[in-house]
């Protein structure tokens, strides 16, 4: 078993429009539903803290429905601790779940950046979904190089912000920042399910793909216990080889 973080926004207004906003629940309740399938432990925090604002529940997703349902997700939820308290060696992966409100409060939030740098940095999984994404933006590295730099991302495209309406709303478009701090935004069909793997980086272009990031990062995640059981087992037989008495 391991444990993930997932992050979630603050923001329950879009900029000054008086439009509720909060967490995507279907970007929250499909990967959660993906690690406690398989076994990993899931945490929940947030820019603020306390219970955080979420968006519209599809109450004919059962998944959407079940998470909103599950006590122990319910009392997680409640009362969320803040990014900057968080210790990211607790963690073995960070998800960051999508909703127009971290496009305002996931950028510039010094917190979460050394949250998420830290996490990649000891060798753990960072996944991002929609506008999620928005959490990399300056994230940086060893000797100040950022995590974005060289990578290939999915992420809610212009295209798609201009479908909902919304291009004039949020502060920045997010797959164009995402290029200019030198990623390569891969984009699919309007609203797709599209997923991109680069190293130990996942991410998701809208709702549709959120379930797909959180089974690719699931697949790190088996990756990373297949070599943590193999290197416990040549651990054991090289202790053994050691106890036995010399021929």
């Amino acid at each position: 078993m391991k444990k993930i973080l997932m992050v979630l926004t603050s923001v329950s207004e879009l900029g000054d429009t008086g439009e509720p906003t909060g967490y995507n629940v279907a970007e929250a309740a499909h990967p959660w539903k993906v690690f406690r399938d398989s076994g990993h432990f899931v945490d929940f925090a947030s820019i603020k803290g306390g219970q955080p604002p979420r968006d519209t529940v599809d109450t004919s997703d059962p998944i959407q429905v079940a998470f909103t349902q599950d006590e122990t997700t319910r009392a997680g939820l409640y009362n969320t601790a803040r990014v900057e308290v968080i210790d990211p060696q607790q963690y073995d992966a960070v998800y960051l779940v999508g909703g127009h409100g971290t496009m305002w409060d996931f950028p510039n939030n010094e917190g979460l950046q050394k949250l998420i740098s830290s996490i990649y940095l000891k060798g753990g999984i960072v996944g991002a979904v929609c506008h999620g994404p928005a959490g990399l933006l300056d994230v940086e590295l060893d000797h100040g190089m950022k995590l974005l730099t060289g990578k290939h991302v999915a992420a809610f495209t212009n295209s798609e912000e201009i479908a909902v309406g919304k291009e004039k709303i949020v502060p920045f478009l997010l797959a164009d920042r995402l290029e200019e701090q030198g990623a390569t935004h891969v984009a699919a069909d309007d609203f797709e399910e599209n997923v991109k793997v680069s190293d130990r980086l996942v991410t998701g272009q809208n709702p549709a793909s959120a379930g797909g990031v959180a089974k690719e990062m699931e697949k790190l995640l088996a990756e990373v216990i297949h070599h943590e059981k193999a290197a416990a087992a040549e651990a054991e037989e090289a202790a053994e080889a050691a106890t036995q008495p010399a021929e």
